[in-house]
């Protein structure tokens, strides 16, 4: 992957932020796998324009979902193959076979469980379905496709070139890490790496063809989102993953040992979440190495997802202060140690580069006042989690009457159990706290997650916004991911008939009740003059934009 940005297009201008002093809005959080689709995952199609319609109806003004990068064997979305592709996963046979690229019949004899991800089954299905696609489009069917097609490798080389070949190496080096690929693969001689764009040609552009059809089907899905008034927030990880294109093309940018193996990985220490802490295995940056590039890549990549988001969840703000370096190899978290981050720094040099920040501060974990500092200097919005709140001390930031306006409040988080689940775990102690809070309104499970939905509706909070899951009440069953679990997450979906319930409906009445209700049908391209303070956006969607 290169370091030049010559080949990118502007991003979209983003909204000002922070929130006006009189903004309320309200949104669900719902990541693209989690639709409902009988393919076997959530893609760009049907049901997800169904699903922005259910929201502008139900007055919502965001959609938040979880990174949309393409994931590896553990399938989280927050350890991406890369920082600027897409989840083969998402594409849509339905828009396929619109494009007439796949045929009914090629879609055919599969069938998949409704209620989650067969990730396995899935990944062999979409597999064959976008090589047909592939092949029909090489072959000349859609003649503009092709040429749109050839647009597309050309504008997005800078990062489309390595990525391609990655995906290739992969695949010729199947079940190996990219760091155990023979040495001239892993180590990028020049030589070998010419030789294997020449020999994997076709195997190379079918990756290209890949992201060119998702990217295509993902901005289909942005333009009819804002043209029925509705924003996206997206969500940044703040680590790349160790088998990934992000560190096979750019090892310098990270600490590696002679072998380009971690010498540290990331997590963080014992938590709410683990008693031994959590290990996510990222590699650690060399964030000298950054500086003296002058934070390109990470310019490069914000610029990619702002083009796509109207806001960026940045995950894990608080290691832009210092991060948990843990030393390869250790069983646990726990014998870690914080190290210091660029900070400041490289928000100013992003702010310069990009104008407006767009982030949401992902400030939550062990948070010290140098972090608090830093996200009110650059004025973002912090986030709160009411299920965070019930511990009896009334100092409790995630409590609402504790809440600054710039605050993005939320009844859990993806990596939270349901509110459902969360309550019938609580210690006797802490559901005695939230009853009394709650005045007695809540005093059996099916009743909390409404509960804290009108908590967070009714708040001071610019912005509150509610997991699908809580919406249903659904319990422990429905719940995305446990943090330090390595297997069995990112699995749970959504089926037609749950959305067919008047939840939606009474959050409707809600959001109206909060004034937090979004005039249904506005488009956002109608605010693109305007600031964050008085309609939201400050681009238009899908405007078109020349080359720098």
């Amino acid at each position: 992957m290169t370091n030049s940005s010559s080949a990118y297009t502007p991003p979209r201008p983003t909204i000002a932020v922070p929130f006006a002093p009189d903004y309320r809005a309200s949104g669900v959080l719902l990541h693209m796998t989690s639709l409902p689709s009988a393919y076997g995952v959530g893609d760009f199609g049907p049901a997800a324009l169904d699903w922005v319609d259910r929201l502008v109806g139900a007055g919502q003004s965001w959609w938040q979902v979880l990174p949309l990068g393409p994931t590896g064997l553990d399938h989280s979305p927050y350890l991406s193959q890369s920082s600027f592709a897409c989840n083969p996963l998402l594409i849509s046979p339905d828009l396929l076979i619109e494009d007439h690229l796949l045929r009914p019949g090629d879609c055919a004899g599969h069938s998949f469980p409704a209620d989650h991800v067969a990730y396995e089954a899935v990944i062999e299905f979409k597999e064959e379905l976008i090589s047909h696609a592939w092949n029909s489009l090489r072959t000349g069917i859609r003649p503009d496709l092709r040429v749109a097609f050839d647009q597309f490798c050309h504008d997005q080389a800078h990062w489309l070139d390595d990525y391609a070949l990655f995906k290739a190496l992969q695949a010729k080096h199947p079940g190996l890490s990219c760091f155990d690929w023979p040495v001239d693969h892993a180590r990028r001689d020049p030589v070998a790496l010419a030789a294997a764009r020449r020999d994997l040609r076709d195997m190379v552009d079918r990756f290209r063809a890949e992201q060119f059809l998702l990217f295509r089907q993902r901005e289909g899905l942005e333009k009819y989102a804002h043209r029925q008034g509705l924003r996206l927030i997206g969500d940044l990880p703040f680590f790349a993953a160790l088998d990934s294109c992000e560190v096979w093309a750019n090892p310098e940018l990270f600490l590696l040992d002679d072998q380009r193996r971690p010498r540290f990985v990331a997590g963080v220490p014992p938590d709410y979440f683990s008693p031994v802490g959590q290990l996510w295995g990222n590699p650690l940056y060399n964030w000298n190495a950054h500086r003296r590039t002058g934070f390109r890549w990470w310019i490069d990549r914000v610029r990619s997802l702002s083009r796509h988001a109207d806001l960026v969840r940045l995950d894990h703000f608080r290691g832009l202060l210092a991060s948990w370096h843990v030393p390869a190899g250790a069983p646990t978290a726990e014998s870690g140690q914080w190290l210091p981050g660029p900070g400041a720094e490289l928000l100013r040099v992003l702010e310069a580069a990009l104008g407006e920040l767009p982030f949401i501060a992902e400030d939550l974990g062990l948070i010290t006042p140098d972090v608090d500092r830093l996200r009110d200097e650059f004025h973002l919005p912090g986030m709160r989690v009411l299920q965070f709140a019930f511990d009896g001390r009334s100092e409790n930031p995630h409590l609402p009457e504790n809440y600054v306006h710039d605050t993005v409040v939320y009844t859990g988080t993806h990596d939270n159990d349901t509110t459902r689940g969360w309550y019938e775990r609580l210690p006797g102690e802490q559901r005695s706290v939230l009853r009394t809070y709650l005045k007695g309104s809540a005093d059996d499970s099916d009743g909390v997650s409404w509960e804290l939905i009108r908590l967070a509706w009714s708040s001071m909070a610019a912005l509150a916004v509610v997991p699908l899951q809580d919406l249903l009440n659904l319990g422990s069953a429905a719940r995305m991911n446990v943090p330090g679990l390595a297997e069995g997450n990112w699995r749970w979906r959504v089926t037609d008939d749950m959305l067919s319930t008047d939840a939606l409906q009474r959050l409707g009445e809600l959001t109206k009740a909060s004034s937090r209700y979004h005039r249904q049908g506005r488009p956002v391209s109608d605010d693109r003059t305007m600031s964050f303070a008085h309609h939201g956006i400050g681009h238009a969607a899908g405007q078109e934009v020349q080359q720098p």
